[in-house]
């Protein structure tokens, strides 16, 4: 399995899909995952601000002046974690593997011309996401352009 996404096409919609694999059990990475403290860590523009259940609200603020909500669509600790944010829906399945579990995030969009650029974001993003799992400060490493020269050439947009 390699870290690095892959896009995929449905009816005029387009799908990223990542995969992580990770040591520690559903619970420990699906509450990490949603955590505030944390989630503000790894997920771009998220407030912290999140109602823990189906049809919750999600804050998000651009940094641009525009604050906006998300609506959690499927809450199933510790196995989905689910919302639809603007017209973007993202989804985040953990599925026991071996003594850990393997985390399948997908982010499907109508905006093809985006998709090197979301792709390369959300490699990092989720990278960050690891290092919390694993209970290292977040650091961002300069590897964004690296990341988009990469998906340029991988998934062919």
């Amino acid at each position: 399995m390699t870290n690095y996404g892959t896009l995929h096409e449905t009816n005029g919609k387009y799908t990223l899909k990542f995969q992580r694999l990770f040591t520690q059990q559903p619970e420990q990475v699906y509450n990490t995952m949603i955590q505030p403290d944390y989630f503000t860590q790894w997920y771009p523009f998220a407030t912290g601000e999140m109602e823990h259940k189906e049809g919750g609200r999600i804050s998000f603020d651009d940094e641009e002046g525009s604050i906006y909500e998300g609506i959690i669509t499927k809450f199933n600790p510790p196995h989905v974690f689910a919302f639809q944010e603007v017209d973007d829906l993202l989804s985040i399945e953990l599925q026991p593997e071996g003594k850990g579990c393997r985390l399948v995030f997908k982010h499907t969009f109508a905006d093809q011309s985006m998709a090197v650029m979301t792709a390369a974001g959300w490699h990092r993003c989720l990278d960050a996401l690891g290092m919390l799992v694993n209970g290292k400060a977040v650091t961002w490493p300069d590897n964004g352009t690296k990341l988009r020269e990469i998906y340029a050439e991988t998934i062919g947009v």
